[in-house]
């Protein structure tokens, strides 16, 4: 579990320095909301390509390479990795190629937002880069080995940060706040900072190869397997996985699609181009933040369930699912809660010259609890192999998601795909939950995984508003909604430790829990 918390605050790093230059560039006379559309309509798009060949990819690996590690079939995990690397580095570099020639089509006919065409084509090598990085992070997970991962994409996040504000400072100076090239140096400064990872991951390849071919010569256990075998092997795992990626990631797409699309007819091109830059470029990026502290427990969850389903240890892989969804619940509800109640104070705090948003953030906000649920029940699934579920559950989510931003958009604007995004999440969530109850014998004690966490989020989110209120108008309001949502965050923990919301078992399957557990039991 140790490694869990290496990847959570690897992760918890990488949202806090990619919020940083998402404030840099909210706030960057010249960028603004206009900026966020261009930068996010590119993204969205990019993000798509990525899906193809590189989103599932290390979870496949990692999946299919601990089933051999498990066994002590090292020969054959490395075997695995072979063949993947010289697939996905193929599949990467065509994906790569498509979305630079397609740039123009993409930025005029698709997104209706030709400004996007030099940002498109600014991110495009980026796929390949990142396709032979998930390769390497999947063999290196398989091998439970996320350190080297985690490492890997906080360089890429804190140089993907630095290289942003120096690119688009420079580009800034030189065009006069030229917003359509901020843009695209923006996104230039992803590709290099992808670069960079890819360079990390590979150094630390050669540094353990040498370890790693000693315990390939001394596999005992291997069973020769053909390429096209190991192929179709990778494929079964990767094709689900990507499939469901990219139908998550269809979800935004389809606003990027349809959000100025729609609304240009009703409130005009530029209102609308704002419009979508608040909803991707400020309302996106803060409620992905709690995902950072959820995606440690669904990435492992992969090869430990994996494992422990080649071993035959299914009490451990239920064991480990029922725990890892109790923490997300713990982990999303308070973080909906805050988000929503605090939703216009959270804007001002953090883009004091870009404060609109308020009413978008506050509904969004509710979108965090499936999501990050959805996060760790997929996890789940695609250890136990059911990799197909979470493709139908995304599948239908898109499709609600496509309906209801047709219907609702043009009568109540942009929050109908604020609405509709939390009707596909909610979707999503429960076809996923039916699917793991089904497959495995999970039982969910309402108190404990429903009543308790919404009891213990209600009594955090009074006492933090309560404590805004009487001290309003005492000291400054950026300071006053820091302390009280620190505040909060106190009594959230204490409420947990009271309702006895945790068990002494699960505390201890915390990291350094029986430390923790000692110290609670030396407080009573």
């Amino acid at each position: 579990m140790e490694s869990v918390i290496v990847l959570m605050f690897s992760q918890v790093i990488i949202k806090i320095v990619g919020l940083i230059y998402k404030i840099y560039l909210t706030n960057k006379e010249g960028f603004g909301d206009r900026g966020n559309a261009i930068y996010g309509a590119a993204f969205q798009i990019y993000a798509l390509f990525l899906t193809v060949c590189s989103i599932g990819v290390p979870n496949a690996i990692s999946k299919l390479v601990a089933s051999k590690v498990a066994i002590g079939d090292n020969k054959g995990a490395y075997r695995i990795f072979k063949i993947a690397f010289a697939l996905f580095g193929f599949l990467g570099f065509a994906c790569s190629s498509m979305l630079f020639f397609g740039a123009s089509c993409i930025a005029n006919i698709y997104l209706q937002i030709p400004e996007a065409e030099i940002t498109i084509l600014a991110l495009s090598p980026s796929v390949f880069l990142v396709s032979i990085a998930s390769v390497l992070r999947g063999y290196f997970n398989g091998r439970e080995n996320i350190t080297v991962s985690a490492n890997s994409q906080s360089i890429e996040q804190i140089f993907k940060a630095l290289f942003t504000i120096l690119t688009v400072e420079n580009i800034a100076s030189i065009s006069g706040n030229n917003t359509i090239l901020m843009a695209a140096g923006a996104t230039i400064a992803t590709t290099i900072s992808n670069l960079f990872s890819v360079t990390y991951l590979y150094k630390y390849f050669i540094k353990k190869k040498k370890e790693t071919w000693q315990e390939v010569i001394s596999s005992k256990i291997h069973k020769k397997e053909s390429v096209l075998k190991i192929i179709k092997n990778i494929l079964v795992v990767s094709v689900p996985i990507t499939l469901s990626a990219f139908l998550s990631a269809t979800t935004k797409t389809i606003d990027a699609l349809t959000v100025v699309r729609i609304l240009r007819n009703l409130i005009g091109e530029e209102q609308a181009t704002l419009q979508y830059g608040i909803l991707n470029g400020k309302v996106d990026t803060l409620i992905t933040l709690p995902y950072s502290f959820n995606i440690a427990f669904a990435t492992a969850l992969v090869p430990t369930i994996s494992a422990a389903i080649a071993k035959k240890q299914i009490n451990d892989a239920e064991r480990r699912i029922k725990f890892s969804i109790l923490v997300t619940i713990l982990i999303g509800l308070p973080c909906s809660f805050c988000m929503s109640m605090f939703s216009k104070q959270i804007l001002e705090l953090l883009f004091p010259n870009a404060t609109a948003g308020g009413e978008m953030l506050k509904y969004s906000a509710w979108t965090i609890i499936f999501v990050v649920l959805i996060q760790t029940i997929n996890g789940a699934l695609q250890g136990l192999g059911k990799v197909n579920v979470p493709v139908i559950a995304f599948a239908i989510g898109a499709i609600i998601k496509l309906v209801f931003n047709l219907i609702l958009i043009p009568h109540v604007g942009v929050k109908g795909a604020i609405l509709s995004s939390i009707l596909s999440h909610i979707t999503s969530f429960i076809v996923c939950l039916a699917s793991l109850k089904k497959n495995i014998n999970i039982k969910f004690r309402i108190d404990k995984f429903l009543l308790k966490p919404i009891i213990a989020s209600i009594i955090m989110f009074v006492s933090s508003y309560s404590l805004h209120i009487n001290l309003y108008n005492v000291i400054s309001k950026k300071i006053l909604l820091i302390i009280s949502l620190l505040f909060g965050i106190i009594i959230y923990f204490f409420s947990i430790m009271v309702l006895k919301i945790l068990s002494e078992e699960e505390i201890f399957m915390i990291p350094y829990g029986q430390k923790l557990y000692k110290k609670l039991k030396n407080v009573k």
